[in-house]
């Protein structure tokens, strides 16, 4: 992990940034959730702690802890989980911090001003509801819930109250998502006809036990009654996205998927192939396999005009007669603008991608996460969500569209596996669309 130090001023840094950004009424019209992060309002809450309960202390868990002590206006006074190993490693973190295994005690608590769930999605909706009814402000992790019906409960229970929630759906607070997308929505790549995502890993998410009656709670992500795979684990980050990007939602879902793979018990997917499509004929492809990692994780948006893979902060134009991307592409390698470049990425072999020229679409730091970690990474968006919560929890300013953006892409998560269990072409249900969507 890096110095807390280092993180602390790249944090500020880019916050200062963000703020900047937020001042632009183009910035603010494609990503309006950063009108909370202006300059005026940081400065507003400088010197002042959001008093915070971590309910789950895993490793998603132990990594929102490390991002937690890099940002200044936030204090974990309370750690939560039902299992004591987790929790002394979490407490070695934060000594200071008090210790419940209930966390209906941690809701109760007047010291807490927030609470971030990092529980098992299957638990995710009764927690946010819980919280919301105590008047807690909430930071969940994706995906909004395990059901559609409990979905449009929280949607509900959001609605009814005047708390701050929060998912983590970092990417909406990546410098190079927010980047890319603007320059989308400005017309860079021309208008966009068609979305391909994958994300892929060789990895089977089993965890080791200390005893059997463990094994459903600490390898939560294989069974069905707390997890919805593949869907809800990665594809609801990059549905998001282009949901973000379109500012529409498809009206069919069609899909398959099995397990090829890892045949140990799971009763998840290894393997999954959706199409979602909209009114208008564009189709979002998706596809995740997790025994196989060559192609990395790609979130493209196909343009007339170019290609924007938001992932890696690359845009190519279909008719680009200049060497200067290709250029500027090999000067960032070397002064260290990305931190990392896939080798095997199908960007870089010339008989699939011949002439096209990589542009970058910032030009100072960027970082690209390949996707390979199970747990999470630095400068992926999830430090900047996290000190924006902060803040929200101090203001008591709601971030616009986060939790729409949530609801949305968990919904078409949920619809993905329906169309792959069921085998059928399923039309968006009139019951779960909210007044945000548009078809």
């Amino acid at each position: 992990m890096t110095d807390p130090k280092i993180n602390n001023l790249d944090r500020r840094t880019f916050l200062k940034g963000l703020g900047t950004l937020a001042g632009s009424m183009a910035i603010l019209s494609s990503a309006p959730w950063l009108a909370s992060c202006t300059e005026e309002k940081q400065h507003l809450t400088s010197g002042e702690k959001a008093r915070l309960a971590l309910i789950g202390t895993g490793s998603r868990g132990q990594y929102h802890i490390h991002n937690l002590l890099a940002i200044p206006n936030a204090e974990i006074v309370t750690l939560c989980d039902i299992f004591p190993d987790h929790l002394e490693a979490a407490r070695q973190l934060v000594p200071s911090a008090r210790t419940e295994s209930d966390y209906r005690r941690v809701l109760n608590d007047k010291e807490v001003d927030g609470v971030i769930i990092a529980t098992p999605l299957g638990t995710h909706a009764r927690i946010t509801l819980d919280a919301l009814d105590a008047g807690k402000h909430v930071f969940c992790e994706k995906a909004m819930a395990l059901t559609l019906d409990e979905c449009r409960s929280v949607y509900a229970a959001y609605n009814n109250c005047d708390n701050v929630l929060f998912y983590c759906m970092q990417r909406m607070y990546d410098p190079k998502y927010i980047s890319g997308v603007q320059m989308i929505k400005d017309g860079i790549i021309g208008d966009v006809v068609g979305m391909r995502c994958h994300w892929f890993r060789n990895a089977d998410w089993r965890r080791p036990v200390p005893s059997p009656e463990h094994e459903k709670l600490i390898n939560w992500r294989l069974y069905r009654e707390t997890s919805g795979g593949l869907m809800t684990e990665l594809a609801s980050h990059q549905l998001e996205v282009c949901s973000w990007v379109t500012g529409k939602m498809p009206s069919k879902i069609m899909g398959m998927g099995d397990i090829v793979y890892w045949k140990d018990g799971r009763e998840v997917y290894d393997a999954v192939n959706v199409v979602y499509k909209y009114g208008d004929g564009r189709t979002i492809s998706y596809e995740s396999l997790i025994s196989n990692k060559y192609n990395g994780m790609e979130d493209q948006i196909l343009g007339q005009k170019g290609t924007m893979d938001l992932a890696k902060g690359i845009y190519y134009l279909e008719h680009d007669d200049t060497q200067s991307g290709i250029k500027q592409l090999i000067s960032s390698v070397r002064d260290g603008i990305f931190s990392a470049i896939p080798a095997a990425g199908p960007s870089w072999r010339p008989e699939t991608q011949g002439a096209y020229v990589p542009h970058a679409v910032l030009s100072g730091q960027m970082h690209v996460n390949h996707g390979q970690s199970t747990i999470g990474v630095d400068h992926d968006g999830s430090e900047d969500i996290m000190a924006a919560f902060c803040q929200a929890c101090i203001t008591g300013e709601r971030a616009k569209n986060v939790v729409e953006e949530a609801y949305s892409s968990t919904v078409l998560c949920l619809l993905g596996n329906l169309a792959m269990d069921t085998q059928t072409i399923i039309d968006f249900p009139d019951e779960y669309k909210i007044p945000y969507m548009s078809f």
